[in-house]
């Protein structure tokens, strides 16, 4: 077996363990967060959305730490010296404690002054929502420090353990669930102390793992004092991106607020669950090939690496379309027998956050192939500072009067726009042609998106409204999706590979017998 063929059989591998993993975190997360809501209410379920956004506010500087920490692991390992990656592992670490102190020192100051005087939270709440500011600035430090823990796992694609680990994190929150419904006192406050608990309790053993199964994981003194400096100028660059991240996720969420109150943060709060548990139907597959193409530049294996980005574009859009088509039909009927009782604006707001959404799984892997060259500066300050545009925009449209949902038409059509300035950014920085990714993806997803949703939306409009005929819908959509995306979607030895593996699984079965 070639190195190629090891490392698709990898990824293949690494892809079943985290969907595997997927779907039990996917029920565990949509019957938690259902639970949260009706034991919180409305209102302390926005309180606690928007306040634990003020300290992801901040959280750009440790998003950007992260992708840098990830490269630079990921580059180090693919060049097989142990040596090196034990330098870059405890110069990452040395780095995020650095950074946990200065959002240690942003919350505290900055954060708390917004709290107390730009926030719409009723004075009644405003204990509360003290408490789940500090239990969230303690978290979001565990978070930060645990991240290099984190990236060390995947870039070993050890994703049996990331799916264990992440499994213990779910079920806890489904404790958590449990016991915010019989307590009787403040349950607001109990649910941000549990879920910093959870964090904690992650961190421990993240570093526990790897401690014991990766021979670079040892804390020593840095011999090498340009690798701080190579991560943080790599991480310094990354901030604009992550920090138009957190305007068009946070950003817009304290805008809400400000406007309209925590009413309409607890229906983004909804959206946000929702968006979190189906973009998991592709973050899994692309957490399996990101370390593929970040490998093969670092060998300088280009048409490996083209070959990865189009199958990860096309597929992963594939996926996550399988999913987002039956929710955007039918999400007034699929929100109502979630929760039972829907804060208004919510079915707006997950259909167009779900549609944003879908062209990261186009953006993900042309934004790891441009981290791997490690000259991020020109594409950050360009795709970056065209999505910073989303918040003052939104903002600009607020303050004219438009309605909750039009800052997330802001948010979607520039998100579209910047997908085609990304390809301009990169393509060249890796030797792949622009018309070629144009043939082998855009041509290819396009037609399938079009003339898949055909059916499903005539049969919502022809059918009456009930249970049934919304679960029909829902598997004409899955469906339809599924046959388009093989018959259009796919290339000639793309679906050879595909009836050839399923023939192959057949006679495994049939041998079992």
């Amino acid at each position: 077996m070639n190195v190629a063929q090891s490392d698709n059989k990898r990824v293949a591998k690494n892809t079943i363990l985290l969907y595997g993993r997927m779907f039990l975190l996917l029920a565990v997360s949509l019957y938690t967060s259902r639970v949260v809501l009706s034991a919180l209410g409305f209102e302390n379920y926005g309180i606690y959305n928007v306040v634990g956004g003020i300290v992801a506010m901040f959280s750009f500087i440790n998003m950007a730490l992260a992708n840098s920490t990830s490269r630079f692991i990921t580059f180090s390992l693919g060049k097989d010296d142990l040596d090196d990656s034990r330098q870059v592992f405890n110069a990452c670490f040395i780095v995020h404690i650095i950074i946990a102190l200065v959002i240690i020192l942003l919350s505290e100051t900055v954060g708390l002054w917004f709290l107390y005087n730009k926030m719409v939270i009723p004075e009644s709440r405003m204990y509360a929502a003290l408490w789940v500011y500090q239990f969230s600035v303690i978290a979001c430090i565990a978070s930060i420090l645990y991240a290099p823990f984190n990236a060390t796992i995947i870039a070993h694609e050890k994703m049996s353990a990331f799916a264990l680990i992440s499994i213990l994190d779910a079920f806890l929150k489904l404790l958590i669930a449990y016991l915010i419904s019989v307590f009787r006192d403040d349950r607001l406050i109990l649910y941000a102390f549990l879920l910093l608990c959870v964090s904690i309790t992650d961190i421990i053993i993240y570093l526990i793992y790897c401690k014991r199964k990766f021979p670079e994981v040892k804390f020593e003194r840095i011999k090498n004092k340009n690798n701080p400096e190579e991560i943080m100028g790599f991480a310094g660059w990354s901030m604009i991106g992550n920090l138009a991240f957190v305007g068009y996720t946070q950003g817009l969420n304290i805008l809400l607020n400000l406007f309209f109150g925590p009413i309409v943060n607890a229906a983004r709060g909804v959206a946000t669950q929702l968006q979190s548990a189906v973009m998991g139907f592709v973050t899994n597959f692309q957490m399996a090939v990101n370390p593929q193409i970040t490998k093969s530049y670092a060998q300088g294996d280009f048409n490996r690496l083209h070959t990865l980005v189009y199958a990860s574009s096309k597929f992963s859009f594939f996926l996550l379309y399988c999913i987002i088509l039956p929710l955007s039909i039918e999400s007034k009927s699929i929100l109502s027998i979630w929760l039972v009782d829907v804060p208004d604006y919510a079915v707006q707001f997950t259909v167009l956050t779900l549609f944003a959404r879908l062209i990261d799984t186009l953006s993900n892997p042309i934004g790891i192939s441009n981290n791997a060259t490690g000259t991020i500066k020109t594409y950050q300050i360009f795709e970056g500072g065209s999505l910073l545009l989303i918040v003052p925009i939104a903002y600009l449209v607020l303050k004219l009067g438009g309605n909750p949902t039009s800052v997330f038409w802001v948010q979607l059509i520039i998100m579209y726009a910047v997908q085609i300035l990304r390809l301009f950014l990169v393509c060249g920085k890796i030797n792949m042609s622009k018309k070629e990714y144009c043939k082998k993806v855009l041509l290819r997803i396009i037609p399938v998106a079009v003339v898949s949703a055909i059916i499903p939306l005539m049969l919502h409009q022809l059918l009456p409204s009930s249970i049934v005929s919304s679960i029909v819908v829902v598997l004409i959509s899955i469906g339809s999706v599924l046959l388009f995306s093989y018959l259009i979607g796919l290339e000639y030895n793309e679906r050879l590979m595909l009836q050839k593996k399923a023939i192959e699984i057949k006679n495994r079965l049939i041998s079992q017998e």
